[in-house]
């Protein structure tokens, strides 16, 4: 996904006065009623119905709680809420839904020695109760050299060892440019796993990405066993955009893919979609989770 277009969408998810409107019309006991985990063990990541959140937040979470998914990844953090709600009001909603939120995709800086920034992030996602902060995103200007992606990924042992501190788990979130040549190397496997500290930062490695930029990932995950703790699931078209589709409706194996999931380390998976051809999330979070359930994972 695209820096811009997440940056838009964190902005049009602030809904402070949209959310207590929406707390009036469905009321959190109706939405919660008889609500309970229904340990599925899949997981989405909320940017796939970022428009439907946008729209009808409230009634678009119990759609997808009603789906069948358990684990939530987030990707709605502005100014110490999330999707405009405080986080112990935000985790309430969704546990009244009868799922759980793991992690959340927020963009974290450090300046310069300055970590105020992190500790502020990190407070409120240790509020919210997240096992896991994953920054989405390393910004162009920041992909010029192997030494300026060595710069970033020191950057990221220094936010993770604040977030330990909060007890959250920090953790990078790859798209395709990682494995982009540099200077002779591939950074995501040249440097960002190399030395980036295992107790500090783990890897939320998206498959899609990985074999979009023409590598394996099961070969990425077997050369460094036990960093990939969160994975993203999409599948892709058989076209020559290579454009994405819901899992299982496309190319990727996942079926094989899952077969690494204990010497990748992975605990926690989550469907994911950057974009959708006709603009059906709701589709195609239903059609994912029905082919997980009934094939991939059988």
């Amino acid at each position: 996904m695209k820096n811009q277009s997440r940056r838009d969408f964190l902005k049009k998810s602030t809904m402070g006065a949209l959310g207590a409107a929406l707390l009036s019309q469905y009321g959190l006991a109706a939405c919660a009623q008889g609500a309970k985990s229904n340990g599925s063990g899949i997981g989405i990541q909320l940017y796939t119905v970022r428009n439907s959140m946008n729209a009808d937040l409230l009634g678009t979470l119990k759609t997808v709680a009603d789906t069948g998914y358990q684990y939530l990844e987030l990707a709605g953090y502005e100014n110490g809420k999330f999707y405009g709600y405080s986080p112990k009001e935000f985790k309430k909603i969704v546990a009244d839904l009868g799922m759980e939120i793991i992690s959340s995709h927020t963009g974290v800086e450090v300046k310069g020695v300055d970590t105020s920034n992190v500790n502020i992030i990190a407070e409120a996602h240790a509020e919210l109760g997240v096992k896991y902060c994953v920054q989405p995103w390393m910004i162009e200007e920041r992909r010029e050299s192997a030494d300026s992606y060595r710069e970033f990924v020191e950057e990221l042992n220094i936010i993770g060892e604040v977030m330990k501190q909060y007890g959250v788990q920090f953790g990078y979130h790859n798209h395709d440019f990682e494995f982009f040549e540099t200077d002779g190397l591939i950074p995501y496997t040249d440097i960002f796993l190399p030395e980036t500290d295992p107790e500090l930062v783990v890897f939320e490695i998206d498959n899609y990405w990985v074999k979009r930029a023409g590598f394996d990932p099961k070969e990425v995950m077997k050369q460094f066993p036990g960093r990939f703790d969160l994975w993203h699931i999409k599948d892709m078209d058989n076209t020559p955009d290579q454009f994405f589709a819901p899992v299982g409706e496309g190319i990727i194996d996942y079926k094989e893919i899952f077969k690494v999931k204990d010497v990748a380390g992975m605990k926690y998976f989550f469907v994911e979609m950057d974009d959708t051809r006709d603009g059906d999330e709701i589709g195609v979070i239903k059609t994912s989770f029905k082919n997980l359930k009934n094939d991939i994972l059988i």
